[in-house]
């Protein structure tokens, strides 16, 4: 305390301070550069935030047709079971086509068939050859003559919604014979 007092002591001098005079360094930016990298900074960000909620945009709009476009899915999945016994009941009216009980399942066959048209339903095609996507194998027959992999039979029908599988075609495939097996028979 003495020494602040001492007369005979010479007064300090301030010194300045390393903020108010930048040292000449080559790493330290200009202030208006420093603000031109955050303004690019904060623009790239907005660019980015901007593609985010367009993707965004279009990924729900993408999954909201799409929700709509297969709403009825599980519908028609529960419906199929119920068209196949409608048909064996058409199977058996069939051997009298004249009886009014005939005429009015056919008139109900059209309507569904027509409904099911309407929803975007089809049936999966079962000639030609067989297609592990849409076909469900259930047996294998020989057959002499064509080829292997052939739709012989359709033992229950298979549908589609849209591109989408409701329900695999079930039929019977053929097979050409081993030599073995054609000449044991």
């Amino acid at each position: 305390m003495q020494a602040d007092n001492d007369p005979t002591s010479e007064p300090e001098v301030p010194q300045p301070s390393p903020a108010v005079e930048p040292a000449p360094d080559d790493s330290a930016m200009d202030p208006w550069e420093e603000l031109e990298a955050d303004a690019a900074k904060w623009k790239e960000l907005s660019l980015r935030t901007a593609a985010e909620m367009e993707n965004l945009r279009k990924r729900t709009t993408r999954e909201r047709e799409e929700a709509i476009r297969y709403a009825n899915q599980r519908l028609l999945e529960d419906l199929i079971p119920v068209i196949d016994n409608f048909e064996m009941g058409m199977q058996a009216a069939s051997q009298d086509t004249k009886s009014m009980i005939y005429i009015g399942m056919d008139m109900v066959r059209r309507q569904l068939n027509d409904f099911l048209a309407a929803q975007g339903v089809e049936e999966i095609p079962t000639t030609g050859k067989f297609d592990h996507n849409l076909h469900d194998a259930v047996a294998q027959e020989d057959c002499a003559k064509g080829e292997e992999g052939r739709i012989l039979k359709v033992t229950r029908r298979g549908y589609k919604l849209r591109d989408r599988l409701l329900r695999p075609a079930s039929v019977v495939v053929s097979k050409v014979p081993t030599p073995a097996e054609g000449g044991a028979a």
